[in-house]
């Protein structure tokens, strides 16, 4: 019998190595933990969104008109065989409905009711360390939805918290 493993023997004993000590160790060691986000854009205003926050994306849906007492409301649109209220992200940030000629063609379907939120323009998604993320000055919230901002390579804007979004409707 060989006293020297083969090169194959030997690689093979080298990933089994490997493989274990990736679970003697403490996850996420030496990796900086990230949040994933939505880079988006009501009108021409940069927001990011938690991709934790939304469980859907959509483009040009067709919504239709119902009559509602909310002034965002801009109707209903059926996902995934279910009806939902479609609401304008511009008009609940305090932006005016003329204040725009663009008619929001993406929808965001929030995960912790079922609301959407049209917007102008979907740009990326973008992966954010916890250092990105810095509190939100104070006088510059939009309608008290942002607390918080991101600045990273690809993004630099307010951070739209959702739960604040649905409150607003529900209110």
């Amino acid at each position: 019998m060989s006293a020297a493993p083969s090169g194959i023997a030997k690689r093979a004993a080298e990933l089994r190595h490997a493989f274990d000590r990736g679970f003697a160790e403490p996850a996420g060691v030496g990796r900086a933990v990230r949040e994933a986000l939505l880079s988006v854009r009501v009108d021409t205003q940069p927001f990011a969104i938690r991709l934790s926050e939304i469980s859907g994306l959509f483009a040009d849906k067709k919504v239709t008109p119902v009559p509602g007492s909310h002034v965002a409301l801009r109707g209903i649109a059926g996902f995934r065989g279910a009806i939902v209220p479609v609401y304008d992200l511009r008009i609940l940030l305090g932006h005016t409905a003329a204040s725009s000629t663009a008619t929001p063609r993406w929808l965001v379907i929030a995960a912790a009711a079922p609301v959407a939120l049209a917007f102008t323009a979907y740009e990326q998604q973008i992966r954010a360390a916890h250092e990105a993320f810095l509190p939100h000055p104070s006088g510059a919230e939009a309608r008290g939805f942002t607390r918080e901002f991101v600045r990273t390579r690809k993004f630099a804007g307010p951070l739209l918290h959702l739960p604040s979004v649905l409150e607003a409707i529900k209110a």
